[in-house]
């Protein structure tokens, strides 16, 4: 079996596959360092990356071929199998020694088995789920929790260095990042769903919203999550909503992860239980592709203008 060794070099040249919210910004920063490729679906994308120096290619597999490392964002864990193994799959153009770097939440279980088939090919996959949105990406200010071998660290450095400015490693293994975000993502989507709850009460109390937020923000109660959605939940009611900078059926997705990650380990986790239903509801009642502070529109559906 032929894997990476400590003799490779760092990543001159990455692709990015998928070139929306989050992955044009991503080319555009990487490609004013080194050789950038981008694929996308969506001509218009494509050409959008150009403007920045980004080299756009008819197909993944054509911007893939020949790179160090390949940036991969999906939705879950079938997309993952799919982009790299299925009929059009990128893995059977990637040189040995090259990193596939997966920044996407999907659980542990379907990284370490990707890991584990690219790892015949002499192809590491470095674990590394990110936080922030688009505006933070294109400055290089995200957060990036890395599950890889030293030397797939190696080789993936100039892509993370450049697009975090929080950069840890939290395992030597693929999968180690996942665990880390499936924590992550328990404590974001209670703290989003606690703050829905505690402004849709403040408002049932006849109490003014935004400064309600304001003064909870600067006390004890205060969280990021209540700073950073509280402001677009006083915006849910409004005609068009928040802006959507993270879709509700995310939380959706990513609270599953953590409720099936805790029963796997024979764990209760009712407070996170709570919160994955909210999000449900959200889904159900038409809100999946809202911003997901439009789960306060769940709590208190009634709320007058």
């Amino acid at each position: 079996m032929t894997t990476a060794t400590a003799t490779l070099a760092p990543a001159a040249s990455v692709a990015v596959i998928g070139l929306g919210a989050m992955g044009l910004p991503m080319a555009t920063r990487l490609a004013g360092t080194m050789t950038a490729h981008g694929f996308d679906i969506a001509a218009d994308r494509v050409a959008l990356a150009a403007e920045s120096g980004v080299v756009g290619f008819a197909s993944a597999r054509e911007a893939a071929a020949g790179v160090d490392a390949v940036l991969l964002a999906v939705r879950n864990g079938a997309q993952l199998h799919e982009a790299l193994f299925g009929e059009n799959g990128i893995a059977a153009v990637l040189a040995p020694g090259a990193v596939v770097i997966m920044t996407s939440t999907v659980g542990v279980d379907d990284v370490v088995a990707v890991a584990e088939r690219l790892q015949q090919h002499g192809i590491a996959l470095v674990d590394a789920p990110l936080s922030g949105g688009p505006v933070r990406a294109g400055e290089g200010d995200l957060l990036i929790v890395v599950g890889a071998s030293p030397e797939a660290r190696l080789v993936a450095a100039p892509v993370l260095e450049r697009l975090a400015s929080t950069l840890s490693v939290i395992g030597d293994r693929p999968g180690d990042g996942q665990a880390f975000k499936t924590v992550n993502q328990l404590l974001c989507g209670v703290h989003i769903a606690a703050a829905a709850e505690a402004l849709a009460l403040a408002d049932a109390l006849g109490l003014d919203r935004a400064a309600t937020l304001e003064t909870l923000a600067a006390g004890a109660a205060g969280s990021f999550m209540l700073g950073n959605r509280g402001a677009r939940m006083l915006e849910a009611y409004d005609v068009d909503g928040a802006e959507v900078l993270s879709r509700l059926d995310i939380f959706v997705k990513d609270m599953g992860i953590v409720t099936a990650a805790a029963r796997a380990n024979a764990l209760a986790t009712p407070v996170a239980a709570a919160a994955e239903q909210l999000y449900l509801l959200g889904q159900s009642h038409g809100l999946a592709a809202a911003d997901d502070s439009a789960v306060i529109r769940v709590v208190s559906p009634q709320r007058a203008g």
